[in-house]
């Protein structure tokens, strides 16, 4: 494992600039990074310079080139070159590292920059009804704010008093009981800063809950949809009078379980273990309960190895498998850290799979393969060249044993392509990690730039994109998944905004508190019809590949809920595919995951009994022996190929197995 560690420092980290230290040796070593303000002070919306240079061991200013890099780049943004502007409270690290020509970092320093935080302004709690029912109560929340308008998520406000205990008490967790009919006042103070709100509490009407759930008999991960409707002694409904949920557990596995189960106060459930449950929904001492049985999934299949492509000199990084245009089927794979190779291969018979050309470009990473969708055209992307004159290199696949290059573009794109995405004669091209790039290529020896698309936000980037249905999804990284009109034909609340590949329009944005967004992929369920969009993270601490992927629900642009997560704990996630209400995750060092995605997403996957099989890439000789490291899969027909860093190209197909017997 040691080796893998290493190569994962060395060849991933850099993409999003999380570098360790690495050793030195010889002169080398003697070479140190000195900065001058290493500790800073500012106000929001200062501004300064980091003022950083390379010495050595006689104090010499060394001509090197130094990088300067935040993880917080809504908070602080940092341009390459060192000038950083102070935009939100609090106590941030700017990394600089030193770079030698071939582009790996070797140093690192850092400094601390201490944005102060302004004056406490205000108090705002989450809810102040106006009347509460006896006997009932409600979580209340309270925010800080201060001058400049920031939620100081670094304060809790510990001190919520009420002026009459009697009728309405809060614990230290700021749980409000309503006790007995009356007035009251609640308190909140932090420093010298206050707030209050007035209530009062009144007779409860509910004297019963009718409760119902959709289904009695499910699955493990199908989620349960309840409906609790509290009524008077007259049988009315009381329509304001409010109900919570919870549930007792009877699993049919109760060796030491885990949480076998979980409810949402919006009325879904859904368990994670076969057994009985029993749901209940309370309104004071009112309460009412109905009980499920949970079955086991049971969707495992076996995984059958059709056939192993061997890559073992060198990594192998993205794939993409196509009908060519004689009826054959092929795959091109390309290569991470290396000779600046693209390898085709013939994959009509997977059994006995062949490379058929090699295409060699002035590169050290081709990252990303695309094909166009009629298996003319295909797109290779370049990292690291010699020159560096970077870019894409379009070609003709229409035979794939004689693969001609018709065009290099590096036009503005000389700082590198990390990926592309093919789509209706256009590219859309990664461009130095901080745009993309949209090149018309309907003369595919002729490409030319028709637009591009870039954040606004401080120290903005962007890994990936991926289209479809004229909507680009691109992923990045701290701003997460944004979705843009390059020519959309969705309609109903989905529509989009008139958007062109030469007038790109951004349509919405989603976000998550890790900022690790490295893939995207948008579906739309078949069981259900409801809208998708998978974010996958990437992150590498301690040098092991680590993170998850997220299921987020649209209902519109501006609406994205994450409802789901399929977490792999020993491993973590790089490029995945939907096809069917059916997931294909490349899980690094987890190898290939099969996932059921089908009906109402809730809670973790993985703990769900989905996973429909897992496939771990492993050759015994090559660049890592028996150390898989699954880059990318794409089900194309029957089977399922997979792209492995350290073993080269796989395709396997899934074979059924005998269902275990449910419990009654």
């Amino acid at each position: 494992m040691g080796k893998a560690v290493k190569f994962l420092l060395i060849i991933f980290v850099i993409g999003s600039y999380q570098v360790s230290a690495q050793d030195t040796t010889g002169e080398e070593s003697q070479v140190q990074i000195v900065v001058e303000n290493d500790n800073l002070e500012l106000n929001v919306g200062d501004e300064a310079v980091i003022n950083a240079k390379v010495v050595d061991s006689e104090g010499t200013t060394l001509a090197d080139t130094l990088i300067f890099f935040s993880r917080n780049r809504r908070a602080l943004s940092v341009t390459r070159d060192g000038h950083i502007k102070a935009l939100k409270p609090g106590t941030y690290n700017v990394f600089i590292f030193k770079t030698q020509q071939n582009g790996n970092p070797r140093l690192r320093s850092q400094a601390t920059v201490n944005v102060i935080y302004p004056p406490l302004d205000r108090i705002a709690f989450n809810t102040t009804p106006e009347q509460l029912y006896e006997g009932t109560s409600i979580q209340l929340e309270a925010r800080v704010y201060d001058k400049l308008d920031f939620h100081r998520e670094d304060l809790e406000v510990d001190n919520i008093t009420s002026s009459n205990p009697e009728v309405a008490e809060v614990d230290k967790f700021g749980k409000l009981r309503a006790k007995s009919p009356g007035s009251f006042t609640i308190t909140a103070l932090i420093e010298d800063v206050t707030t209050e709100w007035s209530s009062e509490v009144i007779a409860n009407p509910v004297t019963s809950v009718d409760l119902s759930v959709n289904s009695d008999v499910v699955r493990t991960g199908d989620v349960i949809n309840i409906t609790a409707v509290p009524k008077d002694q007259n049988g009315n409904v009381v329509q304001d009078a409010p109900v919570t949920y919870s549930f007792t557990a009877q699993p049919d596995d109760d060796r030491g379980p885990a949480a076998p189960a979980q409810i949402e106060q919006d009325g879904r459930f859904v368990a994670n273990k076969s057994g009985l449950y029993t749901i209940m929904a309370k309104n004071a001492s009112t309460i009412s309960e109905t009980t499920v049985r949970v079955n086991p999934r049971n969707v495992s299949q076996k995984i059958e190895v059709v056939g192993h492509g061997e890559v073992t000199d060198v990594p192998t990084s993205d794939l993409w498998v196509w009908e060519g245009v004689d009826g054959k089927d092929y795959a091109v794979t390309g290569t991470h850290v290396g000779r600046g190779e693209a390898f085709f291969w013939d994959v009509s018979d997977p059994e006995n799979m062949v490379t058929i050309d090699t295409v060699t470009v002035d590169a050290r990473v081709v990252n990303d393969v695309k094909v166009s969708e009629d298996g003319r055209i295909a797109v290779i992307s370049r990292e690291g060249a010699s020159n560096r004159k970077n870019g894409l290199v379009i070609l003709d696949v229409t035979d794939p044993a004689n693969v001609k290059i018709l065009s290099r573009f590096d036009d503005g794109l000389t700082g590198g392509v990390h990926n592309v995405f093919i789509y209706e004669d256009h590219v859309y091209a990664i461009n130095n990690g901080r745009r993309y790039d949209i090149i018309n290529i309907e003369d595919p020896e002729n490409p030319y730039r028709v637009s591009k698309f870039e954040l606004d936000t401080p120290g903005h980037s962007v890994h990936d994109v991926w289209i479809e249905d004229g909507v680009a999804y691109s992923s990045n990284w701290t701003d997460g998944v944004v979705a843009v009109d390059v020519g959309s034909n969705m309609s109903g609340e989905m529509q989009g905004a008139g958007g062109s590949p030469e007038n790109p329009k951004k349509l919405g944005s989603f976000t998550y508190p890790s900022g690790w967004n490295h893939a995207a992929f948008p579906f739309k369920s078949q069981s259900t019809d409801d809208f998708y969009v998978i974010a996958g993270d990437e992150t590498f601490p301690d040098g092991i590949p680590a993170g998850w992927i997220h299921f987020f629900k649209l209902n519109s642009w501006e609406e994205a809920e994450e409802v789901a997560r399929y977490e792999v704990p020993e491993a973590g996630t790089h490029n995945l595919w939907v096809k069917d209400d059916v997931l294909y995750v490349a899980y690094y060092q987890g190898g290939l995951r099969i996932v059921d995605i089908s009906g109402e997403l809730m809670g973790n996957l993985y703990d769900q009994g989905r996973e429909i099989a897992k496939f771990l890439p492993k050759a015994g000789e090559g660049r890592s022996p028996n150390s898989p490291m699954a880059w990318g899969p794409q089900p194309y027909k029957d089977l399922i190929f997979v792209a492995d860093m350290n073993s080269g190209l796989w395709a396997l197909k899934l074979q059924p197995v005998e269902e275990t017997a449910s419990a009654e």
